[in-house]
């Protein structure tokens, strides 16, 4: 069983963050092991307040679970602050009713020293323009020019995903680099569910610890999302 490392917060709810991490990965026969960098107090309409994880501790956490086994493969979500920024993945900028989970320092943190290590990015269309300091894409080939700007900051490869837009389908657009754009589709779902993005980089993250190529591990996490959307427990 390969093992993925979760470095994400907690949602009281179970609606996203490491809950729905572990879920997914569990669903995918993949061991999780866990560094909680903030505990959120959340419902599925609102966040209360946000307790972010002392800097120390996080890097306790992440020594103590590198020493407990081999890891396949790494998934970055919430990280709260600039001070615990010193790893890699999944852009967590508010939560789905709109409060902020990264203050400004850490996006500018995240930006400059964790772009750079990042194999895959995998900002949604809000969290993209946030990134970039302009306005939410409208059409692929603002996607397209958007993936290429984040592409620019350092990461190997950007997934930007197509759930905020609109038309009949979710499109993602996967661009790595020297290597042609490619669209994973499919058809948009008139479901509203937390989580969608932590499971789907949890999903590539547990793909990529497999031994899946990049593009093989985001459609079948995309796949993965579709029928969460289609059937949620």
């Amino acid at each position: 069983m390969s093992t993925v490392l979760l470095v994400a917060g907690s949602d009281s709810s179970g609606g996203a963050g490491l809950v729905r991490d572990v879920r997914t990965l569990t669903r995918l026969d993949t061991r999780a092991l866990c560094v909680v960098t903030a505990v959120t107090a959340q419902s599925d309409t609102q966040l209360t307040a946000v307790h972010v994880v002392p800097p120390e501790s996080v890097r306790a956490q992440m020594t103590a679970a590198l020493a407990t086994r081999h890891v396949d493969a790494i998934k970055v979500g919430m990280l709260a602050t600039r001070a615990t920024v010193p790893v890699v993945l999944d852009p967590v900028l508010a939560s789905s009713s709109g409060g902020e989970l990264l203050d400004d320092a850490g996006r500018s943190a995240l930006c400059a020293a964790l772009l750079p290590r990042t194999t895959l990015l995998t900002p949604n269309i809000p969290e993209a323009a946030a990134l970039l300091g302009t306005r939410s894409a409208g059409s692929e080939a603002e996607l397209l020019e958007q993936a290429a700007a984040l592409l620019a900051l350092g990461p190997q490869a950007v997934l930007l995903k197509g759930g905020h837009g609109n038309g009949p389908e979710a499109a993602d657009l996967l661009l790595a680099r020297q290597a042609p754009p490619r669209w994973l589709r499919a058809p948009r779902i008139s479901a509203a569910r937390r989580g969608t993005g932590c499971a789907l980089s949890s999903a590539i993250a547990a793909g990529l610890a497999a031994g899946l190529g990049l593009a093989a591990a985001c459609e079948r996490a995309k796949q993965h999302v579709t029928q969460l959307l289609q059937h949620d427990d």
